[in-house]
């Protein structure tokens, strides 16, 4: 495993792994795993696709400052690089990118990515200017690696769909291949950020989890509950909890985010419907989500 701090040195290595294949009479396949580090196993579980999938898998590790706002927790975001590079190694990464801001942002950012629409809602609405800071962190990311497939976690179900519509929208040669949500044995969706969670919010934060399914068991089973029906057991469920703080908890459809009227009868949806919530638990927000095929009426 190889860990390289600059981007010069990233492409140039890429370039000659590329080189070296061609001469082989084949082509180079590249999966690559853009992460904030403090890795556990649901980022375990992207490296694990990607290594399936390709031949050689890059994985990146920087803590984006232009994706954080003003009152965020980027100075206290949690880092371990020594349990990164554990995990990294222990998953068969074969190059670890491993940027200073400085190498990212050598100078103040006068460009940025903005997808818009998609951006307006969900975490968008409760993060002004997040998915910029994430869409040109992972534009730059993308044009350093230029890797084959880039695998991301369906836990954040709408940056997901930003970076998928960014990517169509833009021609980038790459495929978004999202990854199912890892959970803890109890349902809690594995987050960098459980760990600010104290004993009494981490068994709190259950709720989320617990909600959304009992959302979705009434989206499948209820022939007649409407968007309005669901959104507002998701709500109840989640303020059972007296020590949960709802941001948001909605119901769209996936990957467009496009509103769904609250009298429409879910049963009668085309496509994917998504199920989503941002909770805190004191100042720990917490998001969560589960999509839903629908067929519809015919």
């Amino acid at each position: 495993m190889i860990v390289l701090t600059e981007i010069r040195d990233v492409r140039e290595h890429l370039r000659a792994e590329r080189f070296a294949a061609a001469k082989e009479g084949r082509e180079l396949q590249v999966g690559f795993v853009p992460t904030m580090g403090y890795l556990h196993e649901g980022h375990a579980s992207l490296l694990r696709s990607a290594r399936m999938d390709n031949d050689l898998v890059v994985l990146s590790i920087f803590v984006n400052p232009i994706q954080f706002g003003p009152n965020e927790d980027f100075d206290r975001y949690p880092r371990d690089r020594d349990k990164d590079m554990a995990l990294a190694k222990r998953e068969g990464v074969d190059i670890v990118f491993l940027p200073s801001v400085d190498e990212m942002y050598p100078q103040p950012t006068k460009t940025k990515v903005h997808v818009a629409e998609l951006t307006d809602h969900l975490c968008g609405a409760a993060r002004p200017g997040h998915f910029d800071g994430v869409t040109t962190v992972v534009s730059k990311l993308l044009n350093i690696v230029a890797p084959d497939r880039a695998y991301f976690g369906q836990k954040d179900a709408q940056q997901v769909a930003v970076i998928t519509q960014m990517v169509q929208d833009l021609n980038m040669d790459v495929e978004i291949v999202p990854c199912p949500i890892v959970r803890e044995e109890d349902g809690l969706a594995l987050s960098s950020r459980n760990v600010y969670l104290s004993p009494e919010q981490r068994q709190a934060s259950l709720v989320i989890s617990r909600s959304l399914r009992l959302a979705e068991q009434m989206a499948r089973e209820k022939e007649s509950a409407t968007a309005g029906d669901i959104a507002s057991e998701l709500v109840r469920s989640i303020e059972a909890e007296p020590t949960a703080v709802i941001d948001y908890a909605d119901i769209r459809r996936f990957p467009s985010l496009e509103s769904v009227p609250s009298s429409m009868r879910v049963k009668d949806a085309d496509g994917k419907l998504l199920i989503a919530a941002a909770v805190k638990f004191g100042a720990t927000r917490l998001i969560d989500n589960v999509i839903l095929t629908m067929e519809g009426d015919k």
